[in-house]
């Protein structure tokens, strides 16, 4: 007989004790035998190449933007998180401020342009921003940080005394 009263196979062992082994031993199987896309096999033939990105900073509320971009520039050196992802230091290669222009129109037609005279508008600067690293080269692009880097990609800036965030303009591939 191959089940006994007791439910054992062969009178030895318990059915549930051979399917709690064999839920035990498919599990250990698919973790270690069978990953996925992203198992744990290491990545062969990805190339690193080094990057500038390029950003660009909209509206960031700072008193002083000439000190802040000196000590940008003095510190070389700036936190890169992407999508929560810290990537680490990366160089700061250039800051500059971009002015606020107003157009106005002339009354013979033509359009003039003139530096932004609003008073609230002088504590909100934007700037652009080139930040030299290093990338991995995809089918699907450049990856930073585990992370897929495209034009439009927001990323946020940290060091000791400030903390925003941009938006990728370009990146070259060096």
């Amino acid at each position: 007989m191959i089940l006994d009263s007791k439910g054992r196979l062969f009178g030895k062992i318990s059915i549930l004790d051979l399917g709690a082994a064999l839920v035990i031993l498919s599990v250990i199987i698919g973790i270690f035998f069978l990953p996925g896309k992203t198992g744990s096999i290491a990545q062969v033939n990805i190339v690193t190449k080094p990057v500038e990105i390029d950003l660009l900073i909209k509206g960031l509320s700072v008193k002083q933007p000439k000190v802040l971009i000196d000590k940008m520039l003095k510190d070389k050196k700036v936190n890169l998180i992407i999508r929560n992802e810290p990537y680490g230091n990366i160089e700061i290669v250039d800051v500059q401020i971009v002015p606020s222009i107003l157009v106005i129109t002339q009354p013979d037609g033509s359009v003039k342009e003139i530096e932004d005279p609003r008073t609230e508008n002088r504590l909100s600067s934007s700037m652009t921003m080139t930040l030299k690293g290093n990338a991995q080269i995809t089918d699907d692009g450049l990856v930073i940080a585990n992370q897929k880097l495209k034009i439009g990609t927001t990323v946020e800036l940290d060091a000791y005394d400030y903390n925003f965030r941009g938006s990728v303009i370009e990146v070259r591939v060096k």
